[in-house]
C-alpha cells in the first residue's frame, strides 16, 4: 500500500473555543469555524487544514487521515483491507466535503483505532500567516507530524500496519513509566511510510483513556520552540515534558496537554531518513538529553 503521509488528523472536544485558543495563541496555528459551527479547521501550511476539531460530548482523538497518491493508488488500498478481511466503510459526500478531499474510507485496527485514507485535497494555495508569528511548520511531502497510538493488542496491530497498511519499521524501544526494575517494560515501534519522516506512525503496547499518546508537530527553526515555550508558560499550559532532543528522530522538542486530553510534541529539527540506508535499532534510553517526563505527573 502506497501511503504518501499523515495529511490530517480529526479530534473530538467538548469545548472548540478552548482548542480555538489552543491552537492559535499557543501553537500558533491559523484557525477557521465550519458553517455548521461544530468543528474547527487547523491551519499549518497552504493546505486548508491539517488538524479538524469536531465538537463531541468526549474529548479525544478522532482518526488519522493517510494520503494515497490518487484514485488508483486509492481503489487499490481498498481492495488491500479487504482481501485482509478489514471492515472497511466508504465515507459519505458530505464526510469529504467537511474534510476538503475528493473520497475517503474509513477502518480500524485491531485495537479499535480509527483511521481514514483519501485522495486528492482541496488546496487554495492561501499563505500561512500565523496569529502569532510562527514563521512555518514541517509538511509538505513529510507529511503533517506524527501520531502515537495505544496498542495493547501489540503483535496483531503492529502486523497489521506492516503487513496491511505496509509501514516500515524505523526503530524500536522499551520502556517503564517508573524507576522500578519489576514494573514490566512497554513495547514502543515506530513506523514509516512512504516518505522521509523518521516516523508517522508509532504503536505503544499500553492502553490510553483519550484514544492517544500523542501527536506531534514540527516547526522549522528552534527560535519557533523557544518562543512556544514562553506561549505555554503565558497561557499556563501543562506541560508533560521539558525541552529535550530524542535519541532516534533527533527532534528537539517538549510536551504539553491538549484540551482534548492527550498530549502534544512540539519540536523541530525531525531527522529525515534515506530509508534505502537506514536499519532499525533499538534505543535503550528515550532522549540525549531533557526530557523529563515526571513533570507530567505533578
Amino acid at each position: 500500500m502506497d501511503i504518501r503521509g499523515l495529511g490530517y488528523v480529526t479530534l473530538l472536544s467538548s469545548d472548540l473555543s478552548q482548542w480555538r485558543h489552543y491552537a492559535s495563541q499557543v501553537l500558533g496555528m491559523m484557525v477557521a469555524g465550519s458553517d455548521d459551527e461544530q468543528h474547527l479547521y487547523l491551519k499549518m501550511d497552504e493546505r486548508h487544514f491539517r488538524i479538524l476539531v469536531e465538537k463531541s460530548s468526549e474529548n479525544g482523538f478522532g482518526a488519522c487521515g493517510w494520503e494515497v497518491a490518487g484514485k488508483a493508488a486509492f481503489e487499490q488500498s481498498i481492495s488491500a483491507l479487504e482481501q485482509a478481511d478489514v471492515q472497511v466503510t466508504r465515507g459519505t459526500a458530505a464526510q469529504a466535503e467537511l474534510r476538503k478531499v475528493q473520497e475517503l474510507v474509513h477502518f480500524s485496527d485491531p485495537d479499535g483505532n480509527r483511521h481514514e485514507l483519501f485522495w486528492g485535497p482541496l488546496q487554495d494555495f492561501a499563505r500561512f500567516v500565523s496569529p502569532v508569528g510562527v514563521k512555518g511548520f514541517v509538511t509538505n511531502d513529510l507529511g503533517m507530524g506524527h501520531v502515537v497510538l495505544p496498542a495493547p493488542s501489540f503483535e496483531r496491530c503492529r502486523d497489521f500496519y506492516e503487513q496491511v497498511l505496509g509501514f516500515g519499521l524505523s526503530d524500536l524501544m522499551k520502556v517503564r513509566f517508573t524507576p522500578d526494575p519489576a514494573e514490566p517494560q512497554k513495547r514502543i515501534h515506530f513506523l514509516h511510510c512512504n516518505n522521509g519522516r523518521h516516523h508517522s506512525l508509532a504503536i505503544f503496547e499500553c492502553p490510553m483513556p483519550h484514544g492517544c499518546v500523542h501527536m506531534m508537530v514540527e516547526v522549522n527553526a528552534l527560535d519557533e520552540v523557544g518562543r512556544a515555550l514562553d506561549r505555554v508558560q503565558a497561557n499556563g499550559v501543562k506541560m508533560s515534558a521539558t525541552l529535550g532532543q530524542h535519541t532516534n528522530d533527533q527532534m528537539i522538542s517538549f510536551y504539553i496537554k491538549t484540551p482534548s486530553g492527550f498530549d502534544l510534541e512540539y519540536g523541530c529539527e525531525g531527522l529525515v531518513v534515506d530509508w534505502d540506508r537506514h536499519t532499525p535499532f533499538e534505543s535503550t534510553v528515550v532522549s540525549h538529553w531533557g526530557h523529563d517526563f515526571s513533570v507530567g505527573r505533578q
